[in-house]
Formats: structure tokens, sequence, C-alpha cells
């Protein structure tokens, strides 16, 4: 309520006056209401549910991680986030609200047999774009464009203004393709003494592109340049973040970043400061770099309106790249108390780690068991920020603005696909875990390969089913004293496949079968 001092208002003050005091007072409140929140979403890489100290690792892994231990006691921490097991899927999956194979997105992208998102997908920054928002992505997208004839599949034909990354269809250890073909002689001409060198076509390179616009290749990436990528990204972050502040509107930061991927090349600032080689360095200079994005907001005074989200992207890649550390340091991330690393369908792969912040919004120092899917952010947003998803396809992800918001314990989820390529694979259903695909690892020892090289069977008779509560790392088989959890298991299914009636999914990625 407005006070004037006395004498404000006198006697001879004209009938107009009064009536323009009168609307200004009025529009007040209206003037005060709070623009559309901020979003800032940073999306690690083959980061493990046990890696971060809030989860249980951090400083008992060597490699302390305070500034999201802080994020955590400041926000929400999610306990039962769910993804898809390798970095496509799951990028797909966060992006357009439903199962990767959707799209044809559910094995990770190889290109030229790489699966592309299709023109008609409609992903998070078209959801922001069409509410007004300023977008950008910093890092990796993976979800193709990179080659002619898919480049509508940019990030930059999807709602985004800015991307600034790695080669659209690649991930991190793309820089150390050239230095591997140099070392084999790959690409030497037979019967010739020429040498290969990296030239414009086999080297990666760091690209860019503006709405609508080109793919423009800006430097080469190289494995110099892989140890400092991520501090690039969040420079280029942070500048957009004070661009959009200084003009007054709202925006949404995609920051998928390095931290956690092979090969954890640390760069000069944080190499050496933890105790576990490069893994842990890469994970506390990760930790820095969200500090600095919390910092900036804090700075800039928009904090208060930003949603801040750190998650992963799905759980931690390990024994087939353990020998990419140094002085024998593995560079393997930690899946807590569950089994399995990335590219399987076991709980260690799709159960990673998810922590929210909004000061005022999301209550501070509390964690949530209830089930939330990586899909779950698009609808979630939507209801967030008043905006409308298209009738036109199913979307898989539910809204959980009440379980952010403290009105709902159990969130609005109790069930999850799993899928790897053409393959239905697993399905969560509260506590249960129900294969249909029995995956393992392929050869002893040395050449075991588990994960995105693991050998996959069906089962012909009953699915395996295991209660990861009673049994987190999933050992013991229990269809038989609870068999009924395989007819519940079926009706997901069922359900999922009526889907299907109305909206067939494209031909499936494929990258063996021919």
């Amino acid at each position: 309520m407005a006070v004037f001092p006395s004498g404000a208002i006198s006697a001879g003050t004209t009938a107009r006056g009064i009536a323009f005091v009168i609307a200004l007072l009025a529009a007040l409140p209206a003037m005060a209401q709070p623009s559309k929140p901020n979003v800032v979403f940073i999306l690690a890489d083959n980061v493990g549910y046990g890696d971060l100290g809030s989860y249980g690792g951090g400083e008992l892994r060597g490699a302390p991680t305070p500034r999201l231990d802080q994020l955590a006691h400041e926000g929400l921490r999610l306990t039962q986030y769910l993804v898809e097991p390798s970095c496509t899927p799951s990028r797909a999956a966060l992006m357009t609200g439903q199962y990767s194979i959707r799209n044809g997105m559910s094995l990770v992208g190889i290109p030229p047999q790489a699966a592309n998102l299709p023109e008609k997908a409609f992903t998070m920054g078209e959801l922001f774009k069409e509410a007004g928002y300023s977008t950008a992505i910093f890092g990796k997208w993976h979800l193709g464009g990179g080659y002619a004839g898919s480049q509508h599949s940019l990030p930059t034909e999807h709602g985004f203004d800015e991307f600034y990354g790695i080669p659209p269809d690649f991930t991190w250890d793309s820089a150390t393709y050239p230095e591997t073909m140099v070392l084999t002689h790959s690409f030497d001409r037979p019967g010739s003494t020429e040498r290969f060198v990296p030239g414009e076509n086999l080297t990666p390179h760091i690209v860019q592109a503006v709405a609508h616009g080109p793919l423009q290749r800006v430097r080469p990436y190289t494995p110099e340049l892989r140890a400092e990528i991520d501090t690039d990204l969040v420079a280029r972050s942070i500048d957009f973040i004070e661009r959009q502040a200084g003009a007054g509107k709202p925006f949404f930061l995609y920051l998928p970043f390095s931290m956690g991927h092979f090969p954890n090349y640390p760069s000069q600032e944080f190499k050496g400061q933890s105790r576990i080689g490069n893994y842990g360095d890469k994970l506390i200079e990760g930790d820095a770099h969200v500090g600095r994005i919390v910092d900036t907001l804090k700075r800039l005074g928009i904090d208060d309106n930003t949603l801040l989200v750190f998650a992963s992207d799905n759980g931690p890649q390990g024994e087939t790249v353990r020998e990419l550390g140094n002085l024998g340091t593995p560079d393997m991330g930690n899946a807590g108390p569950f089994r399995g690393e990335l590219g399987e369908a076991t709980e260690g792969s799709i159960r990673t780690c998810a922590i929210l912040r909004w000061p005022g919004r999301i209550r501070p120092g509390t964690t949530s068991n209830a089930m939330f899917s990586i899909m779950d952010f698009l609808p979630t947003f939507a209801r967030i920020i008043d905006a409308s998803l298209p009738g036109d396809r199913p979307i898989d992800g539910v809204d959980q603005t009440d379980l952010l918001f403290g009105r709902s314990v159990a969130g609005h989820r109790e069930s999850l696909l799993t899928f790897i390529g053409p393959d239905m694979t697993a399905v969560r259903w509260r506590q249960w875990r129900i294969y249909f695909s029995d995956v393992h690892p392929s050869g002893i020892g040395p050449q075991r390969q588990p994960g995105l090289f693991a050998a996959s069977s069906p089962m012909v008779n009953w699915p395996k089913v295991y209660n990861i509560e009673m049994d987190p790392h999933e050992d013991l088989v229990v269809a038989g004293q609870f068999p009924w959890v395989i007819s519940v298991a079926l009706e997901v299914v069922e359900k999922y496949k009526d889907t299907l009636k109305a909206y067939p999914n494209p031909p499936p990625p494929n990258v063996t079968r021919f």
C-alpha cells in the first residue's frame, strides 16, 4: 500500500490528476509481478550416482564437490532420478519428453549411421523459444546435424538462438580421433611413403551456429582444447546470462559440458587436485564451474528468479575405458550401490544424480526418493512457464511440479521403460526391476567388456525380477517369490504398445544388424 506525505494531494488537485494517481496505484501490483523464471540446465556426462559428495562420493572418492554439495543443501536432491542407458538416448529424451525410440534415437549416435533428430521433433528449445525466451546451448548436442542432409537436426533448427560446442554428431573423445588415425596409419595411401596428416575433413572442429543459420567451423578440436573446453563453455554461458539479464529478457541456458566423460583431461587450473587422477580432477573442475554459474546468478541479482538444474545424462562409463586415466588410475565413475554402467539397462546405468535449486520456490535441504525421469523435465518446465506441449504425439514425461514445490511426496510417476536400439530390454515399476533381455559382459580378463560392448541374449522363458530396495546391487532374482510383478510389468508394456497404434515409431537406430 502506498503512503503519501501530508499535502501531497491538495484540495486544488484536479479530478484528472486524482484519476491518474488512482490508475497508477492500481497498476503497481501488476508491475511488481515477477517475470517468467529463467532456467539453467547443466548436464554432466557419465557422472555416476556415487560420485558427488551429496550422494555418498566427493571427499570419500578423493574428489571433493563442495559447490554441488552446497547446491543440494540449498535445493532438492533426487535419489531416484532415472535416465536412458547412454548419451544420445538420454539427450533425446530430455529434449523431447519422449522415449528416445519414438524419434529413432535409442542408440549412441555413430555417423553416418547415426540417428538424427527428426525435423518434426518438438524440443525443449522450442518450448522456451515459443514462450518468449532467449535460448542457448553451449557444449555437446549429440543429436545429429553435422552431416549434409541432416542440418534439420541442429539445435538452432529446434528453438535455440545460439549454439557453440563440439561437432553435433560426436562426443568428447572425438578430439583423440586424429591421433589414433596417425598412430595406426589408417589413412595412408597404399604403396606410398606419404603419411596421413589430420586435415579439414577428418579433424573434428569446434562449431557454432545461430538460429536457422549454417553450421560454421571455429577451430580444430584437439586434445589440448579438450582439456580446457569446459572453461570455454562456462565463460560463454556466463556471457549469455549477463547479456540476457542486461536486456531484462527471460532465458533458457542449456549447458551440456564434459564433466565425467572420457578422456577426462583436466584443465591446467585443476590438474592434480584430486587424489584419484584425471577423473577426480575433472569432478573437482566441474564442481567449480557449477559454482561460477551460481555466483553469476547471485552477482546479477537474478538467482531468486532462476531455476537451476544440475543432472547427469546417465550412469558412469567404467571398465571399457578404465585404461584412459593417468599413472594407472582408472578413468571411470562410480555407480554407488547399484550394478552396471553406461550402455546397459541396469540400475547403475539409468539411475544417477539430479539437483534442483530455486530460492523461494523449492524448499532448501530437501531430498526426494520419488521416481523422476529425465523425460519429466519438459512437461514440468511447460507447467512452470505456462507453455503448451504439442497434442499430435505422445509425451512420455509427466508434470512433476507438485513434487518440486512440496505438494506431493510420491510424485506422479511409478514406471519407466528402457530401450536399447530396437529392443525394450527392461521395465522399472516402483521398486521392482524386470528384465526381458539378459545383458552381461562379453570376454574375459583384460578384454572383459560390459556396458556398450556387453553381450545380450533374450529371455526365452520368464523375465528376471529384482527388488532394488531389498537388493540394490541386483544380485538375487526374486521372480519365483513375487511372480505377480511380471503381470504388472506386462500391463505397463501393453499401455505403451497401445500408443504405437496411433503413433508408430520410426525405424530404430542400428549399427550391427544389416
